[in-house]
């Protein structure tokens, strides 16, 4: 896809769950003449120290980090950078702070479940000075305050996984290998993945990241 930009847009990735901030640079791989990955940080106060050195044109933003909550982190990084286009990663949106965040200048919402396959269409569409949300472009905040009225939170399921099923679930999050869970919990290699083919199914997703991504969104394993 051509932009028409010069150059490719830095982008600072400020998430505290190490898979999300592998998967995103992943991604931003793929299309170097759009989008360079320029730091990563991992909790609020790096965010904002980050951003002060490196000047991104674009952050992409978790909302729910240590040390300084997100919104905060985006107080003090619009009043030192008002050209930065945020971007926020969730896996929950509450009508709230998302709110909150487009009134301090935030330009979209992207759930950590859509990552993988809707993160360039939401950079490319704020990049053009749009808005984000619901998973597509919008032209104007009186439209996104409609939509985030009609939204509402998305609801606490287990997805009928059994309990060894969500430690494992929580092992991938936090980014085991297979050897590694079966270490864990002392079970064959073989158990673990078949307990992943079953995961898989319940879940509807097809990838490690995609589940990790996915136990995140609907809070299946704690944060």
């Amino acid at each position: 896809m051509s932009t028409g930009r010069a150059s490719a847009l830095r982008v600072l990735v400020a998430d505290d769950h190490a898979v999300v901030r592998i998967g995103v640079r992943t991604i931003l791989a793929s299309v170097p003449s759009e989008f360079a990955s320029v730091g990563e940080a991992a909790d609020g106060e790096e965010t904002v120290r980050m951003v002060r050195e490196l000047r991104p044109d674009v952050l992409l933003l978790d909302l729910s980090m240590p040390r300084l909550p997100g919104l905060d982190a985006l107080r003090a990084v619009a009043e030192d950078l008002p050209t930065l286009k945020t971007v926020i990663l969730t896996g929950a949106i509450e009508r709230r702070q998302i709110l909150e965040a487009l009134q301090l200048g935030a330009r979209g919402v992207v759930l950590k479940e859509e990552v993988a396959g809707r993160l360039l269409d939401a950079l490319r569409t704020v990049a053009d000075g749009r808005y984000w949300l619901g998973g597509r472009p919008v032209t104007n905040l009186v439209e996104i305050i409609r939509e985030l009225a009609a939204e509402s939170g998305p609801p606490r399921n287990t997805f009928n996984l059994t309990p060894r099923e969500i430690e494992i679930v929580q092992a991938i999050v936090e980014g085991c290998t297979n050897k590694d869970i079966a270490t864990r919990f002392s079970i064959a290699q073989d158990t673990v993945k078949r307990h992943l083919t079953n995961i898989f199914d319940k879940t509807g997703v097809s990838t490690r990241l995609e589940l990790a991504m996915f136990a995140i969104h609907h809070r299946i394993v704690a944060s």
